[in-house]
């Protein structure tokens, strides 16, 4: 008699192996332990085999008939099912080490000792997010041009070109490593530059009117969250560094009594000096007394031996009312301050331009120089501490010449 499901879930081990018989040689393994496995006797050349079907519950009654007559259209075939089920375990096993995702996950790990963290992080995100769900499980051999396009204008679709862009860049460079690794032989992502339209470049939002950075200012010294971070916003517009520089600050760096900030800058590894006004050496004496212990200036709020999270600025700006996608980011202190120096108190371009650590080729082709125009930059630094006291305290900004601006 056929089995039923009544019958199968009722089932009791007992002290050795049962045989519950269905028809056509399926019939249900009992364990002592418990255990309920479907299995399919049945004989080729002569011989008499057997063949794993799955385990009960995972695998029901009619799921098991139906692999069952699966398994015996091969046996009519000419073909062995057991066979035939570990060449298919070989080819899947093959095909998960040639899969996009695999490769992919391989040039990561190849390159992670040679970029930042966070940007291996955004790159793992990106792949996760963007690219694995439809290119993750393919053999990287037989993924072709429109799959890949596909991926792209998903991407593109909601508004992010510049991510899509970024995207197929990335995911050539996986083909290229499986190139090198004999696990493809071309590239087909490389074929899709100008598939879709260039990304247009977005500034990063900031404010540089006078009247509104001093409300911002003020809106600052309101901030109700931890000091270090109340710090954080105070320093940003004054020192006008990039958001990762501030946030991985350490105290070593510091001379408070010269009133110099040393580090290497992270776009390029190369030496900065940022000149300390007075304002700005007496918020890091006061922050020093909480966190001059720790490694870092600003220790992250969970773990001290870590920076701040690099959204911490950003989310204290959103407390604080501000939209850091149209009105101010972290970032955007740099303009604001380039462009308020340079049209406000009328600071020379390259001057600017050696505060913001950007490359100045001069008549010698210098690109850089951590200490050229030192003096100027530490009186320049010095000024704009003070301008940004004064247009905090509400001071107006009255044009009393031509050119000339207080």
């Amino acid at each position: 008699m056929a089995l039923t499901e009544l019958a199968v879930r009722n089932a009791k081990p007992a002290a050795k192996q049962q045989k519950l018989f269905d028809a056509g040689g399926l019939f249900l393994l009992i364990t002592p332990a418990g255990g309920k496995r479907w299995v399919l006797k049945y004989r080729i050349n002569g011989k008499e085999k057997s063949l794993a079907l799955g385990m009960y519950p995972d695998v029901s009654i009619a799921e098991a008939r139906k692999r069952r007559d699966a398994a015996r259209e091969k046996l009519a075939g000419g073909v062995d099912p057991g066979d035939a089920k570990k060449a298919d375990k070989r080819a899947a096993k093959l095909a998960a080490a040639n899969s996009f995702e695999a490769v992919a996950l391989a040039w990561m790990d190849e390159r992670r000792p040679y970029v930042e963290p966070a940007q291996y992080d955004k790159t793992l995100a990106r792949f996760k997010n963007d690219a694995f769900p439809w290119l993750g499980k393919r053999p990287i051999s037989e993924i072709e041009a429109p799959e890949i396009l596909d991926v792209m204008k998903r991407v593109d679709s909601r508004g992010a070109r510049f991510t899509a862009h970024r995207l197929r860049s990335e995911i050539s460079r996986v083909f290229r490593y499986g190139i090198k690794e004999g696990f493809c032989k071309n590239d087909p992502a490389r074929d899709l530059l100008g598939a879709i339209p260039p990304a247009q470049t977005m500034h990063f939002a900031s404010i540089t009117e006078p009247a509104k950075v001093g409300e911002m200012l003020r809106a600052f010294d309101g901030f109700t969250g931890t000091f270090p971070v109340q710090c954080a916003l105070k320093l940003a517009p004054m020192l006008f560094v990039r958001p990762g520089e501030l946030r991985k600050a350490e105290w070593e760096q510091f001379d408070l009594d010269k009133g110099e900030w040393r580090y290497l800058v992270t776009k390029t590894t190369t030496a900065h000096l940022v000149p300390l006004a007075t304002q700005a050496v007496a918020i890091l004496r006061d922050l020093h007394a909480l966190t001059g212990s720790d490694r870092y200036v600003f220790p992250g709020a969970r773990d001290r031996k870590r920076p701040m999270s690099e959204a911490t600025i950003n989310a204290a700006l959103r407390r604080l009312g501000y939209d850091t996608r149209t009105e101010i980011t972290g970032h955007g202190f740099r303009a604001m301050a380039r462009t308020i120096l340079h049209e406000e108190l009328e600071q020379k371009p390259e001057v600017i331009e050696h505060q913001l650590a950007h490359a100045v080729p001069d008549n010698l082709g210098g690109a850089y120089n951590r200490t050229r125009f030192i003096k100027e930059r530490r009186a320049m630094m010095q000024k704009w501490a003070n301008y940004l006291d004064r247009i905090k305290a509400g001071a107006a900004v009255i044009q009393l010449n031509a050119g000339t601006r207080f």
